[in-house]
């Protein structure tokens, strides 16, 4: 039949995505999707978040190392709808809501191996170049990375399961539990969900400290038993973290450092008490300047995280039993245009009021 014609099937629409394109650039153009293996599936995207890369890729097209050399489709938190699956794959199905774990190693590393697979020298991972992200109508992905959302989990708290991870992640390396008093540095996206992590964990205190006094009433409107706020100058340290130590009451068991900066790490060693531990989970600045021989000899275990492994299925038992709730965290909803991708990260980047910044697709 001719074009148009009775009988004709509509032509499939176009995958689209949200390209980065240059510093301050984003456009929204097709995405070829790679054809669908038998343990793939294919996700239509229905909630994705905006995190902290995604600006700073927007910003300076570089993460240290990792450079976008050529145009990337951006995004890596994200949830959605399974509209295909592999012949292999035989736990999902057409229709599934799922979230989805962004990095993809290799399996065959002694990384991987030993059960370490997110220290994976060839892990390909979401809108971190060369690879795309997931801000887009569709993805192709591997089907034992997608996780099945329990039926009282919304594809929104689907997609905050990346972020979360990360927090989830920070309190099993920093060996958090119940009779461990908890201080966080930053109270950022990342430093919050630390802090619901580490309540989750059973953590029976918890202090939070930022520069930021609004940053600080969420933190505690979320349930944080005490915050401080702090300055960015180093003169201040000594007198800081007395008042952190006062604001604890009792020894600090572990201290999580979630903004990453030479005071911020700084304030965490000197505040923990001896034989205590320091985790440092954000990435402030590439090299820093700390007392690690004060934490030394009072043995102050000191000890890092890069981004997560084996963590969908807790989050999504915390957010599925209400140990965690993550709602709140999400401040603004955008939807999926140019002129609505534009404006969610300019509002993502600007800071403020906004936590995290999500697209509904």
């Amino acid at each position: 039949m001719g074009k148009g014609g009775k009988g004709e099937a509509a032509a499939a629409p176009e995958n689209m995505a949200a390209w980065l394109v240059a510093k301050n650039t984003l456009k929204i153009m097709p995405f070829n999707l790679p054809p669908l293996g038998p343990y793939d599936v294919r996700v239509r995207m229905k909630a994705v978040g905006i995190c902290g890369s995604d600006v700073h890729y927007l910003k300076e097209m570089r993460i240290a190392h990792f450079v976008v050399k050529e145009p990337m489709v951006i995004g890596h938190e994200c949830a959605g709808i399974i509209e295909e699956v592999g012949g292999g794959v035989k736990h999902l199905a057409v229709g599934d809501r799922v979230a989805l774990e962004p990095g993809i190693s290799c399996w065959r590393c002694r990384h991987c191996k030993g059960g370490r697979y997110n220290l994976c020298d060839d892990m390909k991972f979401f809108a971190t170049p060369p690879y795309h992200g997931s801000l887009a109508d569709q993805v192709v992905h591997p089907g034992d990375l997608c996780f099945k959302l329990p039926d009282n989990v919304s594809l929104e708290e689907g997609a905050m399961c990346e972020p979360l991870s990360v927090g989830v992640h920070a309190c099993r390396r920093a060996d958090v539990g119940a009779e461990k008093s908890v201080l966080i540095m930053g109270a950022g996206p990342i430093g919050l969900v630390t802090m619901l992590s580490a309540r989750a964990f059973g953590a029976p205190r918890i202090v939070i400290a930022d520069v930021d006094e609004h940053r600080l009433s969420v933190a505690k409107s979320l349930g944080a038993d005490a915050t401080v706020k702090v300055s960015t100058s180093s003169d201040d340290l000594a007198a800081e973290i007395e008042l952190i130590q006062a604001a604890m009451g009792a020894d600090i068991d572990v201290s999580l450092d979630c903004a990453g900066f030479s005071k911020t790490m700084s304030t965490a060693l000197e505040a923990t008490r001896p034989g205590g531990r320091v985790c440092l989970v954000g990435m402030g600045h590439n090299e820093m300047t700390v007392p690690l021989t004060s934490a030394a000899i009072r043995e102050v275990d000191v000890v890092g995280i890069f981004r997560y492994k084996d963590t969908w299925p807790l989050c999504l038992d915390f957010l599925r039993g209400g140990k965690i709730d993550v709602k709140p965290l999400i401040t603004h909803r955008f939807g999926f245009s140019q002129r609505e991708v534009e404006e969610a990260f300019e509002v993502s980047a600007r800071g403020r009021d906004a936590i995290k910044v999500m697209f509904n697709l």
